[in-house]
């Protein structure tokens, strides 16, 4: 059963680019075939495409803000796939392993919720538990960010879908995002005098980064590896040709700060030492375009939530640097938990897969969670 409900979400293409409504479909259908209520909360994506947030209950009405016990929250849009991966839509079983995109991230989890809820008497459950099913988290956590600004209902614990290999992750780092202009002025590179070169105006303040980032490295989150606020320039482009001064240099500046700290805390400091290049030098022109600025999430070791999961898993809770939907469920008021099955690493990939013990252990995590959580 598990098997074909992740064949069937795999068969759907729902990659970032494309409207979702069609997965939500199948949604909406397996989520008023287990008796739940559910809603759509529509946008429109920057290119004018409708995306959709599905919200499903059990136990709870649509009126007014909804409590809820617990909540299991899955992305239903994945990465793009090469054309030349021809099963990438077909689920396929090889050597206990399932393959297909978005087998792993996070289609798997999806499958085995649906697997765990449709495995209970839902009569029994005396506390209210929702599904939800996000869209745009691949390009941004988008659809999610939706939700927290919105505020449909308030759930007191939340399990987010990722690839965890069915570790329980209490804590996540953000991730921000800045694009910085640096101006210069264009002349023949054999009269420098004449102009400035916006290069090495920025090659200046890469350096003075770089500083910032060791710096960084003194202020620890122990339960993190690494333990620090990482900075990175991964991309940097400027020039218009061998001889002549450049007259603009950009980069790209990325950072995943520790949950203790607030994204501002480095773009303050990349202002000031813009700042202080522009003492040294008047002339020193620089933009900063901050695009994301999404906050890390961390559920103390001792709640319930990760007490239960790491029981039912046997596994001691950790900690991730990649960003995920949690820290947009804590915002709607829950205690927090990302797992699922499959490992990240194979996340995004060709050949994407998830093994398929992990799907069925997961879907029993699950199903014991809403026993313990909503029973």
């Amino acid at each position: 059963m598990i098997k074909q409900t992740l064949a069937d979400l795999v068969r759907i293409n729902s990659v970032s680019s494309r409207s979702n409504a069609e997965i939500v479909e199948y949604l909406e259908h397996r989520c008023a075939a287990s008796g739940f209520v559910t809603k759509r909360l529509p946008y429109d994506d920057e290119h004018g495409i409708e995306k959709i947030n599905l919200i499903a209950l059990a136990g709870a009405e649509f009126s007014g803000i909804p409590d809820v016990e617990l909540a299991l929250v899955g992305h239903t849009d994945t990465v793009p796939y090469d054309p030349n991966w021809t099963e990438a839509t077909n689920l396929t079983e090889r050597d206990g392993k399932l393959y297909g995109r978005g087998s792993c991230d996070t289609k798997g989890f999806i499958a085995a919720a649906f697997t765990a809820v449709e495995a209970i008497d839902r009569s029994q459950l005396n506390k209210p538990l929702a599904l939800i099913f996000t869209a745009d988290e691949e390009i941004g956590l988008i659809g999610a960010k939706q939700l927290a600004q919105q505020k449909p209902l308030k759930p007191r614990y939340s399990i987010v879908g990722e690839p965890t290999s069915l570790k329980p992750i209490r804590a996540g780092k953000g991730y921000s995002l800045a694009e910085v202009v640096v101006k210069g002025r264009e002349a023949h590179s054999a009269y420098p005098a004449l102009g400035a070169s916006a290069i090495f105006r920025a090659a200046r303040l890469v350096s003075r980064l770089e500083v910032i980032a060791d710096n960084l490295k003194q202020l620890l989150h122990p339960a993190f590896d690494p333990p620090f606020t990482t900075l990175n320039i991964g991309l940097i482009r400027g020039g218009s040709a061998k001889n002549v001064l450049a007259g603009e240099c950009r980069f790209t500046l990325e950072w995943r700060p520790i949950p203790t700290q607030p994204s501002s805390h480095v773009l303050n400091l990349v202002k000031a030492a813009i700042a202080d290049e522009q003492r040294n030098d008047p002339d020193f022109e620089c933009d900063v375009h901050a695009t994301r600025a999404d906050f890390g999430f961390e559920t103390a070791s001792d709640s319930p939530l990760i007490s239960l999961l790491e029981q039912a898993t046997r596994i001691n809770s950790g900690t991730v640097a990649f960003g995920t939907e949690a820290a947009q469920m804590m915002s709607l008021g829950s205690e927090s938990v990302v797992i699922g099955p499959g490992d990240i690493r194979e996340a995004h990939r060709t050949g994407e897969f998830v093994p398929v013990d992990e799907l069925e252990r997961c879907a029993e995590v699950l199903k014991l969670a809403i026993i313990r959580l909503c029973g």
